[in-house]
């Protein structure tokens, strides 16, 4: 028995309770886990926003150490340290063979597994594939990355979203280059994880936006410029400070419609505005035709960092080790297992960057 915190039903409570695992099959790896990261992914998961097969253990951003493999797998052994993949590529479907493995069809065929069952028999599926919100998980051996040389354990844990999807957005997406200004509209993890990747990217100019007042010197402390409290005039505000142009990029982490306009309008004319924020059904965001052709933006989606794990952690590690990406500036809160359902409470009131669950 293991603990676990299991979501019984969208919208309902979290409950914190004993989960019964089986031993790894093949092709399926058993890992302790050391810390998972609490994303708003998982807050959208509970909520309905995003929907998964339920009862559920939520929790996709996490790293620990592999206690037992089954037949088949023989890129990691026990003892190993690994990071979560929560999206692995299938390799064969059409995304894939196109080299856009962060489009897989296949990546979260795993969800609908059952993988372990509570004490009452209860079966339970893993929340995107990965259930790291558990002392103890099994997952798929593709799910697994060994963590590069140099990383912390706990750190780990954040390259497997926050990390991977804001440098990504960064490099990948919107391909800032060196000398251009960038705009970052949320301050949470992912949002802290941008701003850092634009000052690794050499971006000139970095305005961090965000509700909270308080939020300014965690997005300074990541690489931010310049400081800008959300209104009604965001967008104005920000291109006074970019020589009344607007910014070449603007990276929203949000997912609410009315901040997905304010980075499209904040956005030079020619310039990129790249969304990774998960936004639902219901924001809907409206341009007219003449703007579309007088602006010349480009306004594009950016899912899980258009990143490919196994070639962006190396990278990523190689900054980590130069100093140059510091992984604990993100996290504002250390909590265990019960302390999720807070976390999420102070997602919804723009509180904080990154919660990680430490075991």
């Amino acid at each position: 028995m293991i603990r676990a915190a299991v979501l019984p039903a969208v919208g309902s409570p979290l409950e914190i309770t004993g989960i019964e695992l089986p031993e790894p099959g093949p092709g399926q790896v058993r890992i302790r886990l050391a810390a998972a990261g609490v994303c708003h992914s998982d807050l959208s998961l509970s909520n309905g926003t995003m929907r998964v097969p339920v009862p559920a253990v939520l929790g996709h951003e996490g790293a620990g150490t592999v206690v037992s493999v089954g037949e088949g797998v023989t890129h990691v052994a026990p003892g190993d340290g690994v990071v979560l993949n929560w999206a692995p590529s299938c390799g064969s479907c059409h995304p894939c063979t196109l080299g856009e493995v962060w489009l897989c069809v296949n990546a979260l065929a795993g969800s609908a597994n059952v993988y372990a069952r509570t004490e009452g028999g209860t079966e339970l599926h893993p929340g995107l594939n990965v259930a790291a919100f558990a002392e103890e998980t099994v997952v798929a051996a593709n799910c697994v990355l060994p963590v590069p040389d140099g990383v912390p354990l706990t750190d780990a844990a954040l390259l497997g979203c926050a990390v991977l999807t804001g440098w990504g957005a960064v490099h990948h997406s919107a391909r800032v280059r060196e000398g251009e200004t960038v705009a970052v509209f949320g301050v949470g993890g992912v949002g802290l994880a941008t701003l850092q990747a634009a000052r690794i990217a050499g971006a000139s100019t970095i305005v961090a936006v965000d509700v909270s007042p308080e939020k300014e010197a965690l997005a300074r402390a990541a690489g931010a410029t310049e400081y800008v409290v959300a209104s009604e005039t965001t967008a104005k505000d920000i291109r006074k400070l970019t020589g009344g142009h607007g910014v070449d990029v603007s990276v929203e982490c949000v997912g609410r419609a009315a901040t997905i306009r304010a980075a499209w309008d904040a956005t030079r004319r020619g310039g990129r505005t790249t969304v990774v924020g998960i936004g639902g059904k219901e924001q809907q965001v409206t341009f007219h035709a003449l703007e579309i052709f007088h602006w010349g933006r480009t306004l594009s989606g950016c899912v899980y960092g258009n990143s490919d794990p196994a070639k962006d952690l190396p990278v990523l590690a190689g900054h980590i080790r130069a100093g140059r990406l510091d992984l604990s500036t993100l996290v504002t809160e250390r909590i265990t297992l019960e302390g999720i359902p807070g976390a999420f409470d102070n997602m919804l009131a723009g509180k904080g960057g990154r919660a990680l669950v430490v075991f």
